[in-house]
């Protein structure tokens, strides 16, 4: 794909940001953004915000929210950049400085570290893009006109992981919004299942303009690209049109473990914490917004996660974490991410409700004995999903063959790089007293 790569930023040497468009409308915010490679075609992406009931205490279209909304542009332009990679993208419609710049371009590396490894790219951060906008030398936007309220948004995304935060917080008295990109009926039975009514649930529905299907069609560049990012600056915006004081994600410490050993390329970099932090250092340095985006699951390994969920039967038959299943709220049963799940789930249940859970032994099964070796690390790379670390995958091994010594040590495991607010943490070390007991 090589010569594909250089064949294309030739031909289209530059990517426009013209604009990006907050429209307020009877029961919807939508925000539409301008794209366009030159000599190529345009993009105009769509993304509505269902504000039926919601109590909106913030301006949609205030100076807070264009900022924001400007950012999830940032975002949303590396889906259709990569299609022809151009060298050089042009912002219209704000400013950046040196640093923004830089992380920006950071985000966009690391989280097409994937798209270009999978396509033999071999290019590198300082040549992969150049970026042009104006200088932000006007006054910045401040975060005091931001009106808030005593509660918190959590991204539902259908999976354990989420269910396990909405319990922490449920279980800690915390008023909460869900939040969701995209319908699908396991986000909506999970956050039921948690106890919280329907219309508590903020639903975004994202859509990809069919001209980048088209190209997609036509052959060119296809591939991942860092949508935990967009999750982070659509929820960030919703939080303020609601004035929820956090973004309360659900990301492990095993986001942070490359997918591919001795190298940056992570599947789900927009889900680590090195993003984390730097989403963190951009709210406060852009626009002084007292939100805070963290996740309450950092300190954690899958392991631990799977063993509080599995403690939660009001969850087991509502969750969903299959891709491949998801139009049809199923697990499909063929794919790492239905296997991986099995397999952190099965230490801690027994087997005739892990069969009710899956349909089948997903460990047993002969398709997927290549993509249980690659999570045991006896391949040169993860699978390609959002799943956890080597270390995890063997010590849940070693606790189906009746050894525990092993993987209690990553059960009593903490990971201290977390940014969980003080008022949060007694929820976390209470969730750690109980996966850290011996097994």
């Amino acid at each position: 794909m090589m010569k594909q790569f250089d064949s294309l930023r030739a031909q289209y040497g530059t990517f426009h940001y013209h604009d990006y468009h907050i429209l307020r409308e009877p029961g919807r915010v939508a925000l539409r953004f301008d794209f366009s490679i030159e000599g190529l075609c345009e993009f105009h992406p769509v993304t509505t915000i269902d504000t039926r009931g919601l109590p909106l205490r913030n301006p949609c279209g205030g100076p807070i929210a264009r900022e924001l909304v400007f950012a999830l542009g940032l975002v949303e332009l590396a889906s259709y950049w990569k299609c022809a990679c151009p060298p050089t993208v042009k912002i219209h419609c704000g400013a950046l400085d040196a640093q923004e710049i830089a992380w920006w371009k950071r985000l966009w590396y690391h989280g097409l570290g994937e798209f270009f490894y999978r396509n033999g790219i071999g290019t590198d951060f300082d040549s992969f893009v150049s970026v042009e906008c104006g200088d932000i030398s006007r006054e910045r936007v401040s975060g005091e006109e931001f009106q808030p309220a005593e509660l918190s948004l959590v991204p539902v995304g259908g999976g354990k992981d989420s269910c396990v935060t909405l319990q922490l917080l449920k279980e800690m008295g915390r008023p909460l919004y869900g939040f969701t990109v995209n319908d699908q009926p396991a986000r909506a039975d999970t956050f039921a299942a948690a106890g919280f009514a329907p219309e508590r649930l903020l639903r975004t529905h994202r859509t990809i303009d069919p001209a980048l299907l088209a190209r997609n069609a036509e052959g060119f560049l296809n591939g991942h690209t860092p949508f935990s990012a967009v999750v982070a600056f659509l929820g960030l915006y919703c939080a303020y049109l609601i004035g929820a004081g956090e973004l309360v994600l659900s990301n492990e410490a095993s986001a942070n473990e490359a997918s591919v050993p001795g190298t940056d390329v992570n599947h789900q970099y927009s889900k680590s914490y090195q993003f984390e932090r730097g989403c963190n250092a951009w709210l406060v340095r852009r626009l002084g917004l007292p939100i805070r985006y963290f996740s309450l699951l950092r300190p954690f390994h899958e392991l631990q996660i799977a063993r509080q969920f599995a403690a939660l039967p009001q969850y087991h038959s509502a969750f969903k974490s299959c891709n491949a299943g998801s139009k049809r709220n199923a697990w499909c049963g063929r794919c790492a991410k239905c296997l991986f799940v099995c397999l952190m789930l099965a230490p801690f249940l027994p087997e005739s409700r892990m069969t009710e859970i899956f349909g089948e032994n997903l460990l047993e099964k002969p398709g997927l004995q290549g993509e249980l070796r690659a999570l045991l690390g006896e391949s040169h790379e993860k699978p390609f999903e959002c799943v956890g670390t080597v270390e995890e995958a063997r010590a849940a091994m070693d606790l189906l063959g009746g050894r525990p010594e092993g993987a209690q040590k990553l059960l009593r495991s903490w990971n201290p790089a977390h940014n969980i607010p003080a008022e949060f943490l007694p929820a976390a070390e209470r969730m750690y007293a109980y996966v850290s007991a011996a097994v």
